[in-house]
């Protein structure tokens, strides 16, 4: 039996292929519990003509798509490149179970760099008088 190919390296492969159509080469790729294969994609900003069609997006409505809800509490994913600002609060809205990427962006990333998502209060807290 072949060993099946890691989610990273199915991401890069969505990220040379995103390349070779003259998009920023960003690749994703979705993941069960299991490890099973829900959604993969490459950027298609340029494409689709949508600036809202970073790789994470499409995976993310691909995968709750096919699950048929907008939590995706069990699934994992990866990324090539540190999520934006955008795909950053899309991942956090979609409760996913884990993120992995593959390189820091100090430029637009919004994990570990710029307004670091993930660190922020998910919820104002009532001031006291």
């Amino acid at each position: 039996m072949t060993p099946r190919p890691s989610p990273m390296a199915l991401a890069l492969a969505e990220a040379e292929a995103a390349a070779t159509r003259g998009e920023v080469p960003v690749g994703a790729v979705l993941v069960d519990r299991e490890g099973r294969v829900l959604a993969a994609a490459g950027n298609r900003v340029e494409t689709d003509r949508d600036p809202t069609a970073h790789a994470e997006m499409l995976v993310l409505r691909a995968g709750a798509a096919q699950s048929g809800t907008v939590r995706l509490v069990d699934c994992d994913l990866y990324v090539t490149l540190e999520p934006c600002a955008m795909c950053a609060a899309a991942i956090s809205l979609a409760r996913l179970r884990r993120l992995y990427f593959g390189a820091y962006d100090p430029k637009g990333g919004a994990v570990e760099h710029g307004p670091r998502l993930f660190e922020q209060p998910t919820r104002a807290r009532p001031r006291r008088r």
